[in-house]
């Protein structure tokens, strides 16, 4: 944010100008954290400015403002109004409720910076600065605030025994009312009460005055419920916050106390795992882990009416975590400690798990830290050489120091998995594949002891995170993606893969229990997410280590989770519609695994069966020609019963209509001309077109397409209406056994009891085509024996109806519409006429 002028800042009613109280004051005293409180009641750091305050013409009043010292972007801007409570917290914090669940806090970096704000906020309500909580008594005089806190009703009883109740209902009726709150927190600050009611309390303990505890114990816990931070430094003061908490163990509504302090003094110990000089630090984690006790164990769960009233009690525990790394961060002499340690060879077992324990807890308490102190907290660790320590730690025998090293692995890798992929390329130069980072990640998920691979899926989502391309950076120099994808290949995916390999040698899992599906599906989900996202890589690994014919042997697994997952990849590899894939498909004959699958799941109607239909259809719809040739030469006898769907029938109608093609290109290239007429959805007429057509210079024509000849050349329109009439005489011929054919497809003759998928009668699939060119007898999509033409059902009624040609833009390609079966009439009068009226044309011409 831009300096402030050097001449004291003008009031607001003299020029409208923002400033704060005090004068003239440096970037460090204005410098500010702003903070919101989350559903989960939580501090989220909104960014850091510098604080002013000034009039605000559009909210009436004198605001709040705070500019982000990174652009100068306004971070906040709110009114100080005159009804709404403000909290001065711990010297430099100041917290508010702007609205109903949303609590604001600022956190200023010096003290004197915060008080200055503070004046500013009790002058507009008409406050002493000398409170820290300001509340709506906006309609009430100085006389009658007076005249109210002298009242019998809040008149603090002396602290004794026998008024315990007295005290307790005092409390209890003060609840409701935030005013009675104020008055009552004022009073027991300014008499010292609570150091009084813990004398007591040794009274009561000592002469089992079991009454009484559970007095003190409602009246300690509405303190807590009155949220105020001058009451809350009392009562976790070294001096009090183990009888604080000895009052909460006697709760009336248990049978038993607890035994809170046993646990605190006895059970927990506090290990200085390196040793910590500094007195205010070591008191500072002291008060923490107690406040964080008594948060998450000794108070009640608060009810919804509760909720919002330990807001402060949250704020308290998030300052101190957030003051407690920065102080161990900026202690160089502790962390070079803590690392020489972690790493020596020499530091027994027991001493490196102490270590590892508290590098996991520093981490997590690092989620508290703003972003830019985050960003310098985990490039710290990493000079510090964390990532080299984390792999001396992996390779540890004890699984709870292996398992606190995952968390702290996950906290680096959600943080900047690019740092971790540097680092693991670089050790790969000095080391085996064994001992790398990653690997012995790898090796950890896949030996995973828990039976619900809790691990093993937190480790699979690390990885997939590492391998996922949307978050690697490219520089001019060098491509991250590139780099380190060619390394995981190299010296990774083999041990990813090991157990996918070992388990599937014979033609059918040879482990096959819950365990080991379960890890088997982890892994085929990151294979399936790499076959998405790396393209060459994955599939110059699964050509050559013919992975697809591994995985498909889990098909056969008694999981059908397992097997779904194995028809997943399967699902994947051919979406893509690449010809590697598809010849590496055909050549190893691997969707015979999923015919079998499919047959024996029988009459089913179930996810697998689903899955595999769809897997289907993609083809057919897609109209993949290599593998429906493919599908209907090797399969066809096992599918062509299959008729409550229509997809294998619809495969096999692809398929012919490729022979055809193949026998008679030329024909094809007429028929798709003819049936572009049929088909227009372009505002031309019939005449237009067929002007255009004649005009059409030979030249201009490719191979494959259709060439029409000058008017001058007449032996060419025999040779071109030939073909025509060889095709109608022949469609004539086998018009009984393509009506047997399609009556039999549409009746779904063999439907399923079981369930219905068939389609109606009425509608047929759409299907697609491409240009002929493509067709022609040699190309990569043609079967390697087209059958003669004149083989039974090679034709189908509709063989002439299903491509066209269109023209937009200079470009020749085929489209598809769906055909009805209810106008199969009027389309063969079209067929006959439409070829008719362009032999009149031709003649004429």
């Amino acid at each position: 944010a831009p300096d402030q002028p050097s001449a004291p800042p003008a009031t607001a009613s003299q020029s409208g100008g923002c400033g704060v109280a005090g004068g003239r004051m440096t970037d460090t005293r204005r410098r500010v954290k702003v903070y919101t409180l989350n559903e989960d009641r939580q501090w989220d750091d909104r960014g850091t400015g510098h604080v002013s305050s000034c009039y605000v013409e559009r909210l009436k009043g004198m605001s709040l403002l705070v500019r982000a010292e990174s652009d100068g972007s306004l971070l906040l801007e709110s009114k100080i109004n005159p009804n709404t409570a403000y909290q001065k917290q711990q010297d430099t914090l100041i917290v508010w409720s702007e609205a109903e669940n949303y609590d604001l806090a600022l956190s200023f970096q010096e003290k004197a910076g915060c008080d200055e704000i503070w004046e500013k906020i009790c002058q507009v309500q008409g406050k002493d600065p000398s409170v820290d909580i300001t509340q709506d008594l906006v309609d009430e005089s100085e006389e009658e605030r007076f005249d109210d806190m002298s009242s019998p009703g809040l008149e603090l009883p002396s602290c004794e025994l026998s008024r315990l109740e007295e005290i307790a209902e005092l409390v209890a009726s003060s609840l409701p009312s935030p005013l009675r709150r104020e008055k009552l927190a004022l009073a027991l600050e300014n008499e010292g009460y609570i150091k009084k009611l813990l004398e007591i309390f040794h009274v009561c303990e000592d002469l089992e005055n079991i009454e009484g505890l559970h007095h003190l114990y409602e009246i300690i816990k509405g303190i807590f419920l009155l949220n105020r931070t001058a009451l809350f430094e009392v009562m976790f003061s070294e001096e009090c916050i183990m009888d604080v908490i000895g009052c909460l163990e006697y709760d009336p509504s248990l049978s038993q106390s607890r035994k809170h302090r046993e646990f605190l003094t006895k059970t927990a110990k506090f290990k200085e795992v390196i040793p910590i000089s500094d007195p205010e630090l070591k008191q500072k984690i002291h008060q923490t882990y107690r406040v964080q006790y008594i948060q998450d164990m000794v108070l009640p769960t608060p009810s919804v009416f509760e909720e919002n009233m330990l807001s402060t009690l949250h704020s308290f525990i998030f300052f101190n975590k957030v003051e407690i790394v920065g102080m161990l961060q900026e202690d160089e002499k502790f962390l070079t400690d803590l690392f020489a340690q972690l790493t020596d060879e020499a530091t027994d077992e027991e001493k490196r798990q102490e270590l590892v324990n508290f590098l996991k807890e520093f981490c997590a308490f690092s989620q508290t830290l703003q972003p830019q102190n985050r960003d310098a907290f985990f490039k710290t660790l990493s000079n510090m050489g964390i990532l080299p320590a984390l792999e001396v730690i992996l390779g540890m025998d004890d699984a709870q120091v292996r398992s606190a090293a995952t968390d702290i692995f996950s906290y680096l890798v959600e943080y900047n998995p690019s740092m971790v992929r540097e680092f693991v390329m670089q050790e790969a130069q000095q080391n085996d594949d064994d001992i790398l980072l990653i690997n012995l990640i790898i090796e950890h998920m896949i030996c995973d002891t828990d039976p619900e691979l809790g691990g093993a899926v937190l480790l699979m989502g690390l990885l997939r995170t590492l391998v996922d391309p949307e978050n690697m950076l490219a520089t001019a120099n060098k491509t991250e993606k590139t780099e380190f994808l060619g390394f995981f290949y190299k010296h990774c995916m083999h041990v990813l893969t090991a157990p996918l390999l070992a388990n599937t040698t014979e033609d059918k899992p040879s482990k096959d229990d819950f365990q080991t599906a379960q890890l088997l599906a982890l892994i085929l989900e990151l294979l399936t997410f790499c076959v998405e996202h790396h393209t060459y890589h994955i599939k110059n690994y699964i050509i050559n280590k013919d992975i697809l014919r591994r995985v498909l042997v889990l098909m056969a697994s008694k999981h059908a989770f397992l097997a779904l997952c194995a028809l997943r990849f399967k699902r994947k590899i051919i979406g893509l519609k690449d010809e590697f894939y598809n010849r590496y498909i055909m050549k190893s004959f691997l969707f015979e695994p999923v015919v079998k699958a499919f047959l024996n799941n029988g009459s089913r109607y179930n996810l697998m069966n689903s899955a595999i239909i769809e897997m289907f259809e993609f083809i057919r719809v897609e109209d993949i020609k290599s593998l429906t040739a493919h599908v209907i030469e090797n399969y066809w006898k096992a599918l062509e019963d299959v008729d409550y769907v229509q997809t294998f029938k619809g495969l096999k109608l692809r398929f012919e209509q490729q022979r055809e093609r193949q026998d008679n290109p030329k024909l094809d290239s007429m028929r798709s001309i003819l049936r572009n007429h049929r088909y227009r959805r372009d505002a031309r007429t019939l005449e237009d077109e067929e002007e255009m057509w004649f005009n059409t210079d030979e030249d201009d024509m490719e191979d494959g397409e259709a060439v029409v000849p000058p008017s001058d050349k007449p032996k060419n329109d025999e040779d071109i209406m030939d073909p025509i009439s060889k095709f109608m005489e022949r469609k004539k011929l086998k018009e009984s056994e393509e009506k047997e054919v399609l009556l039999k497809t549409n009746l779904s003759g063999r439907q399923s009891p079981s369930f219905k998928l068939s389609f109606s009668s009425g509608t047929k699939s759409n299907l697609t085509s491409q240009s002929s060119a493509s067709n022609l007898p040699g190309s990569p999509g043609s079967p390697g024996s087209p059958g003669s033409p004149g083989s039974p059902g090679s034709v189908s009624k509709s063989t002439s109806q299903m491509a066209a040609i269109t023209t937009k833009g200079g470009l020749v390609g085929l489209v598809d519409y769906p055909d009805d079966d209810e106008e199969d009439d009027e389309d063969e009068d079209k067929e006959e006429t439409l070829p008719l009226s362009k032999k009149a044309k031709l003649e004429s011409s």
